[in-house]
């Protein structure tokens, strides 16, 4: 009785754990998906409130040189360039896939994507997201993301 009882609260506490983990992993992923749909419409505002206040944002490619390169931008510089979008232009970042990880108030995301501007391939690469629980409220405080317009999928269909 004693093995039953032991296995029974163990099996409780594993499921309540994977729950909350789910639970995190969703808030996570609706936090870096909230800061798309902002991008895709234009919408400072939105992908604002997915930022937090001491975000950093880089860039990396290689250039036409074959170097490589690391850009380091504001955030009021992301959130006025995305405020300016033309109308008539439409974003498409497409994630090919998820990978999170989560410990405690910390998580990563890693996000390979491919870029369509216009409804036409433009470039691929991969998001680098870290994100901080900010007392319930997962906050994006680091974003690099690899851009490179050869060796992708879009190209080889």
């Amino acid at each position: 009785m004693q093995k039953i009882f032991t296995l029974l609260i163990v099996f409780v506490i594993s499921t309540v754990v994977n729950a909350q983990e789910d639970l995190q992993e969703k808030a996570i992923k609706n936090t870096v998906e909230t800061f798309f749909e902002g991008l895709h419409k234009g919408d400072s505002t939105i992908v604002s409130s997915t930022l937090h206040p001491t975000i950093t944002i880089q860039t990396t490619f290689t250039n036409k040189e074959g170097k490589n390169v690391l850009v380091t931008e504001s955030k009021n510089k992301l959130l006025t360039s995305i405020a300016n979008k033309k109308p008539e232009h439409t974003y498409l970042e497409k994630l090919l896939s998820w990978d999170i990880k989560i410990d405690g108030n910390l998580a990563s995301v890693w996000t390979p994507y491919e870029f369509y501007l216009n409804n036409n391939f433009s470039h691929c690469g991969a998001n680098s997201f870290q994100l901080f629980n900010n007392n319930g409220k997962w906050e994006i405080i680091y974003l690099v993301d690899m851009r490179r317009r050869g060796d992708c999928e879009a190209n080889k269909q």
